[in-house]
């Protein structure tokens, strides 16, 4: 905008410049000229006594101091054709004087001033004074330098203001879309300044209004959220009740455990909702635990079912950089969409291993045997079962938060294979 600015002054005083220094400059020339033309009829005039009553040694005197002090061509044509002064032939406007008739003329030199000099008893003489063009542009040169100098100081001052009144533009402009990057990185309580023209006040002020509103809708939604979570801790309770009543010890532990799970999926729910600020230390946790620990809660479920488990966990520690309830929701989502899209009895298996040529990267990938998955269910609410859709973009977001990705492909036995990718935990310093 600054150099947008710029050339726009610069534009127009470049053109108004030269609508006022071509006239001007032009006017020079024709004052110079008419100076040294009116000078030379001075002279001339000086003459015209002379020549209309001396004798011829008298004018031939005459003629030659004038001609020594003006330093221009001075020539007298007397009527019985003699020429005293400077020996020039008769141009065609002698020949005009010499009819009584006093004219300026243009001649290939300069100028030319001729005076008729009536009076004289043997005709009419006449005074020719040549003007040469050094003298017709003398000073010339120097005041069209004057002015085109002059028009580029103006033209330089002219940019410098325009340079001043853009930044008075430009600072505020800048300033709210360093504001709006802010918010777009979720610092919410990020303002800008208002300055400059009203209208770029108004939009600053529009801007800090937005930023309160989004802020005020986020605590809103967080606190929808947290409240919602919290209520879901009374039937988990309710839950935990039930279980102790049982009397299968094994049944008890295991829906016992399932609950107390939940509870922390719910608490962690809680405090990501109510999560304003990112965390001081880098997120970590160790995948093979993480995963065997949620297969084998899966296996009982998959035996009631009548599903074959093949697992294949690489020995652990796998450290990943995802938070440990993130990588076991995103694990739960992968293998309860296996329950929940394939029929009771498919096989399914389960493999945790280090990426090949990737440093730290591990690979988990959970393959069925079943119809498959949609094209496009990686995308967050798509489902073609009737359920939430939200699984796949759970296990997506836990991968790019561990700098990996999620693939979805076909089986080689047919059905779908999923391929969480997850980096390695980041160091606090990188």
């Amino acid at each position: 905008m600054r150099a947008r600015l710029a050339l726009l002054v610069a534009a127009v005083s470049v053109l108004t410049l030269i609508a006022f220094l071509v006239p001007l400059a032009l006017l020079v020339r024709t004052v110079a000229e008419d100076r040294a033309t009116v000078r030379a009829t001075a002279d001339a005039q000086s003459l015209v006594p002379v020549v209309g009553t001396a004798d011829v040694a008298t004018i031939r005197l005459t003629v030659e101091q004038l001609a020594a002090e003006s330093g221009r061509p001075v020539s007298v044509f007397l009527p019985d054709g003699t020429v005293l002064g400077a020996q020039t032939p008769r141009t065609p406007a002698v020949a005009l004087a010499a009819r009584g008739q006093s004219l300026t003329g243009e001649s290939a030199a300069g100028r030319e001033v001729v005076i008729a000099v009536q009076g004289r008893a043997d005709g009419t003489g006449v005074i020719r004074i040549a003007v040469p063009q050094h003298e017709l542009t003398a000073g010339v040169t120097r005041a069209w330098l004057v002015l085109a100098l002059l028009g580029v100081i103006l033209v330089l001052i002219g940019l410098l203001v325009a340079d001043r009144l853009a930044r008075t533009l430009v600072r505020p402009i800048s300033d709210l879309s360093a504001v709006s990057h802010r918010l777009a990185n979720a610092e919410l309580d990020a303002r800008v300044t208002p300055a400059g023209p009203p209208e770029l006040r108004e939009v600053a002020g529009a801007l800090n209004h937005l930023a309160t509103r989004i802020q005020v809708l986020l605590v809103q939604e967080r606190e929808q959220v947290a409240d919602l979570s919290h209520q879901l801790r009374t039937p988990l309770t309710a839950l935990r009740l039930e279980a102790e009543s049982l009397r299968d010890p094994d049944d008890a532990a295991r829906i016992t455990a399932a609950a107390d799970g939940l509870e922390r999926a719910v608490t962690g729910l809680i405090r990501q909702a109510r999560w304003r600020h990112a965390p001081a230390q880098p997120a970590a946790s160790d995948a093979a635990a993480i995963v065997a620990d949620r297969v084998a809660f899966w296996s009982v479920l998959a035996e009631d079912t009548g599903r074959a488990v093949t697992l294949d966990l690489t020995p652990g520690p796998l450290p990943v950089g995802v938070a440990a309830d993130n990588l076991t929701a995103a694990v739960d989502a992968l293998l309860g969409n296996v329950f929940a899209h394939t029929p009771d009895g498919t096989p399914f298996a389960v493999r945790l291993a280090r990426a090949a040529g990737e440093a730290g990267e591990v690979v988990l990938t959970v393959a069925d045997e079943g119809p498959g998955m949609p094209a496009g269910a990686i995308r967050r609410g798509a489902s073609a079962a009737g359920s939430t859709g939200l699984g796949l973009d759970i296990a997506r977001r836990a991968a790019q938060a561990a700098g990996g990705r999620l693939e979805l492909r076909a089986g080689p036995q047919g059905g779908a294979q999923v391929l969480l990718r997850l980096g390695p935990p980041t160091s606090p310093n990188a």
